[in-house]
Parts: structure tokens; sequence; C-alpha cells
């Protein structure tokens, strides 16, 4: 306990934060106490508290961790410059992948984003929201310049159309994970070409008939 004790507040955060993750993952949020978090973390209940306050303080820091890393995700994507089409497709594949390697991360960043302010709120919160329309915008100058280079159609509404591919993709990604025994038994296909054919089929409604 000596050498926990000279390790900054943060190192005790991310590890029990990394315990009750792996926890959470297992039997779901709502079903872990936070003995259960404190024991899996080696700490005393009373040392727990001594860095959160309660269970939400803890999901709050994992949100913030999963947009940190889903921002690090699209920025990887879009890197390069390259036409609108494969941009489209290196978004779709990184959001897969990002799903395979964080299945509980990418299933708080769909949920769990909080956007009120105006009473309390866990600290976390404003930068997780920050980080989100970050990531927001990223993805409307990827659909604003295919627009302006003529590559996606003309007719979209850039923010509408980044949060509407998103929930597209999120649920295609999810399925593909969820059903994936049912999809190479009823249809012949890996995961990986199933998501490819949805990754082209919701592509080309990007793209119009005349992209």
């Amino acid at each position: 306990m000596g050498r926990r004790i000279k390790q900054p507040r943060s190192a005790h955060r991310e590890a029990i934060a990394a315990a009750a993750s792996a926890l959470f993952m297992k039997a779901g949020i709502a079903a872990v106490s936070m003995d259960e978090i404190a024991a899996a973390a080696g700490y005393s209940k009373a040392t727990l508290y001594v860095y959160f306050q309660n269970k939400e303080e803890i999901v709050g820091l994992l949100v913030l961790e999963s947009m940190k890393k889903l921002y690090a995700c699209i920025c990887a994507a879009l890197e390069e410059e390259r036409g609108a089409w494969e941009q489209y497709l290196r978004i779709c594949r990184a959001l897969a992948q990002y799903q395979t390697d964080f299945p509980f991360y990418f299933q708080m960043a769909l949920e769990r984003i909080n956007i009120d302010f105006t009473g309390e709120h866990l600290p976390e919160d404003e930068e997780t929201y920050r980080i989100g329309e970050r990531i927001n915008e990223k993805l409307n100058d990827f659909v604003r310049s295919g627009m302006e280079r003529g590559e996606l159609r003309r007719d979209l509404e850039p923010r509408a159309a980044v949060f509407q591919l998103w929930g597209m993709l999120a649920g295609l990604i999810q399925l593909a994970a969820s059903k994936e025994p049912y999809i190479q038994a009823a249809m012949g296909l890996t995961r990986e070409r199933f998501l490819e054919s949805g990754f082209a089929l919701l592509g080309r409604a990007l793209k119009g008939e005349d992209a």
C-alpha cells in the first residue's frame, strides 16, 4: 500500500476504472457494486471512496476515455488526403475495428453522453461532450468537402447526415458483432464480408446517383 500512496491520484483512478471496466463488460454496469470494484482493483472500500464518490463517477471517467479513443480512431481514419469514398471506407473500417477492440467503450459512446450542464453533473461530462463535438466536426468536414468536390450528393444536410450515418453504421456494426454466428450460418458470410457489403450499401446513399 505504501507504493500506491506515492503514485499520482490519476494513476489510482485509472487503475480503479480499469478494474471496473472489466467487471462492467462481464456483468453490466447495474449489476456491479462498489465493493466488487474495490476488490477487483485491490483497494479497500474506504480507499476506493477517496478517489470516486460513487459508481456514476467511475462510469463518467470511462465514458470520457471512450470518447478520447473514438476521437483518435476517427482522426486516424481521416489523416491522409484521399477521395471521399476511400475516406468513408476508412471511417467505417476504423469504427468496426474500434468495436472489436473496445466493445464496451463502443457501446458507452452510443448511449451515455450528457448534454445538459445546467444542473449537477460529473466533472468529466463537459469534456466528454466537447470531444464528441470535435468528432462531429471532423465528420462534418468530411461530408462538406465531399459535397464540394462532387463526390457526395449535393442535397445532404451535413450535420444531420453525420448523425444519421453514425446511427446506421453503429447499428450495422453492433448487428454484425451480436449475430456473427447467424450471419455465417444463414448467409455464408464472414463478419468482415457482411460489414463490407453493408458499408457499400450505405455509402451509395451518400454518393447519390450523380456521384
